[in-house]
């Protein structure tokens, strides 16, 4: 079968880490979001996949290449303009992105699903399209009941006894809301669904084409099926994500190392003497990483690959992404260090000045520098 992965947003939700990567390629425990999701296709035979891409395009082609890896064949379709001799993203909407494809190639001949890229799934997509294909509708929404106090987070799908779609609500409250059914962004077409797509231009799936079909009666449904759905929306989703999987909360979510005691899991080339660092799991130190003797961690914490934590630093309830030095008397109390920012659960950031990838490669440098100036002040003296 087909599929496609919607990649194109800017993710504005999720700044600063979009400053630096798409939001599809977000890392929950070392693996992008949208690599799970290539996974999941291909484990129920939907292996032909078409991606759309703007922002920051290049690292996610340059990611994932052509698919071959993930024994699928990936093709992308980028979404922007030429403006003085350059390409500048501009996105067209899922259903223009969709729309684009089709009249590019004709690539959607079939039942095709479109998914988002920025979520982790167990979703029996094979169960789903059963599903659609039994109903015989143009589409279908993959829905999942949510608890009422969650209810405003999502866009609501309001259906009938036969799972015929009604009526759409965007984040309503608890109150108003006529169900608990969430829009998932999980999606399963026809090819005709783009008679109802205009040909050119930006075009949203959620907020415009469901609309116009139950405006004109078209039949289409809903299935609500019982998953495990990690939405990445923002960055406080990001550390609950983390969380609940140290916690032990999601189920087959693999986490990378070595367990190597109860809640600790280890990289390789990794230096840790845990007599002497004082750590409390749940904690993943991945590979490549100095903990100096001293440190202190406390879980759930994750330390990504080719970090130093000096010997007086303490880490509490963090993120802390690739190529970081967490340099002696810093206390990182539930923040996400990423690149040049320290961000805490509300996404509010701050710049993390010198602990990028160049302040750690340069580590001896720089203690060799110190020590060359003591000692020319100490000769001066």
């Amino acid at each position: 079968m087909k599929g496609m992965i919607l990649a194109a947003g800017k993710g504005t939700r999720v700044k600063p880490i979009t400053h630096t990567i798409p939001k599809p390629m977000i890392p929950i425990l070392g693996k992008p979001v949208m690599e799970s999701m290539i996974e999941l296709f291909v484990k129920h035979n939907i292996n032909k996949i078409m991606v759309n891409t703007s922002h920051l395009s290049e690292v996610i082609e340059g990611y994932f290449r052509d698919g071959h890896h993930f024994n699928a064949q990936l093709s992308y379709s980028y979404e922007g303009e030429i403006i003085d001799g350059e390409f500048k993203s501009k996105t067209l909407g899922s259903a223009g992105g969709m729309q684009k494809i089709q009249q590019f190639s004709g690539f959607f001949d079939d039942t095709f699903v479109v998914v988002c890229g920025d979520a982790w799934i167990d979703l029996d997509l094979t169960k789903a399209i059963e599903h659609h294909k039994e109903k015989g509708g143009i589409a279908t929404i993959v829905t999942k009941a949510v608890l009422t106090e969650d209810i405003h987070k999502y866009g609501i799908v309001v259906s009938n006894e036969h799972g015929l779609i009604t009526n759409f609500q965007e984040k309503p409250t608890a109150n108003e809301a006529l169900s608990n059914q969430a829009n998932t962004g999980i999606y399963i077409f026809e090819p005709a669904i783009f008679d109802f797509i205009p040909t050119e231009g930006e075009y949203d799936i959620g907020s415009e084409l469901f609309p116009l079909l139950v405006e004109k009666n078209i039949p289409f449904y809903s299935v609500n099926m019982d998953f495990q759905w990690l939405d990445v929306g923002n960055i406080t989703d990001i550390w609950d994500v983390t969380n609940d999987i140290l916690n032990g909360k999601v189920n087959g979510y693999p986490i990378p190392g070595t367990q190597i005691k109860a809640g600790v899991w280890v990289g390789i080339n990794t230096v840790v003497d845990f007599e002497h660092c004082n750590i409390t799991p749940p904690v993943v130190i991945s590979s490549g990483c100095h903990i100096k003797n001293g440190a202190t961690i406390e879980g759930p914490t994750v330390i990504s690959a080719n970090c130093i934590v000096d010997s007086e630093a303490i880490i509490r309830n963090s993120l802390i992404y690739d190529y970081i030095h967490i340099r002696d008397f810093m206390l990182l109390d539930q923040k996400t260090v990423f690149d040049n920012y320290c961000i805490d659960r509300d996404g509010n950031s701050d710049c993390f000045a010198k602990m990028t990838k160049e302040s750690v490669s340069s580590v001896m440098k720089d203690a060799l520098s110190d020590l060359s100036t003591f000692t020319q002040s100490t000769t001066e003296k």
